[in-house]
């Protein structure tokens, strides 16, 4: 059964760094485009960055020149570094694989704070 281990959430103080992990089952990875959304409290869940089969990234606007996308296909891994880190950045970070007419497959979350 494919699925999504993500690892590496905290809390960190404005300005701090954090590495974000997504272990994905080989049976998906090579395949699926993956990325991660996140979910502020009381808010709807956004798409915060992606990377392809081939390894491109793309990013929203309000993270770009400071979160950094990607994979490493050797160990089915997707990484998400997260530098200067602002308070609007704390949510719940959820890793996400997807595919033109596949299911989309989850992670279970893990939370990122950022606070003095």
């Amino acid at each position: 059964q494919a699925q999504l281990v993500e690892s590496g959430g905290g809390l960190v103080q404005p300005g701090g760094s954090l590495r974000l992990s997504c272990a994905a089952s080989a049976s998906i990875f090579g395949n699926y485009a993956m990325g991660w959304y996140r979910q502020a409290p009381g808010k709807q869940r956004d798409l915060v960055a992606s990377i392809t089969t081939g390894g491109s990234p793309n990013y929203v606007d309000s993270v770009k020149g400071r979160f950094s996308v990607s994979r490493d296909n050797a160990k089915n891994t997707v990484f998400l570094q997260m530098n200067s880190l602002k308070p609007e950045d704390t949510a719940v970070y959820y890793c996400y694989a997807a595919r033109p007419l596949h299911a989309t497959y989850w992670g279970q979350g893990t939370q990122v704070t950022v606070s003095s």
